[in-house]
């Protein structure tokens, strides 16, 4: 496996956030973790990307053990997220912004930049624009953009469609999907639970802070179960 979460607790406090999660993610997949609010999805994403402390249990890249690898050093290593909330640079441009998600690499990044722009042709129309004057799905495409110059081996994309129009919604999706293509692995949270299971290979069920469910994304779609807790009940797809 490319990424494994394995058996891993997480407290704020004394408040368990995650309670014995484990998750793995093969190259070339895109798996999604699904679940209420509260139920551990971004803790799960920030505890890979070195941003929580681990109480119990590893995690684990290429077989390596980086449970306690700093977080910066874990960009080094091939896992770079693009956070909830987008988290752009909203005073610099898009450029600046996509130069800020290479500053781990050396040397020329130009091609990076340009399948960056083939990706998001909007980004390139807009990119000496300050990011803080985007729409917010421009700044969306602009989150995974720059994760992207970090030349990651797994993509982490914590609620990407959150607060954007459906048409966006779908167009982030497809571009997800070409990514994944291209060649990245993704672990994609997303409380838009339809879009998630229709386009992951794998998903994971997330209830106060334990996995639950976990089978491909078409049969946690077609589960009843968990249609009428995530998809609205009897909903056409």
């Amino acid at each position: 496996m490319l990424l494994e979460i394995d058996d891993i607790s997480v407290y704020y406090g004394k408040i368990a956030a995650l309670k014995g999660v484990t998750v793995a993610v093969d190259e070339g997949e895109i798996v999604a973790l699904i679940g209420a609010n509260g139920a551990g999805k971004t803790t799960t994403l920030k505890t890979i990307s070195g941003l929580r402390s681990v109480a119990k249990g590893a995690v684990r890249l290429a077989g390596r053990d980086i449970t306690n690898v700093p977080g910066h050093e874990r960009v080094a290593l091939g896992l770079c997220q693009a956070p909830e909330g987008r988290g752009i640079f909203p005073g610099l441009t898009v450029l600046e912004n996509l130069h800020m998600g290479s500053y781990i690499r050396k040397g020329d990044v130009s091609a990076d930049v340009e399948r960056v722009f083939s990706l998001f042709p909007r980004l390139k129309e807009r990119q000496k624009q300050a990011g803080g004057t985007l729409s917010g799905g421009e700044q969306q495409m602009l989150a995974i953009g720059r994760a992207l110059m970090a030349q990651p081996k797994v993509l982490l994309l914590d609620e990407p469609s959150m607060g954007l129009a459906p048409k966006i919604i779908q167009q982030i999706f497809e571009i997800i999907q070409e990514i994944n293509e291209q060649g990245v692995t993704v672990l994609l949270v997303e409380q838009n639970a339809a879009q998630a299971l229709a386009l992951a290979h794998r998903a994971y069920v997330l209830e106060t802070g334990r996995v639950v469910r976990s089978a491909t994304g078409r049969e946690l779609l077609n589960d009843p179960s968990v249609r009428a807790a995530y998809l609205g009940g009897d909903i056409s797809h």
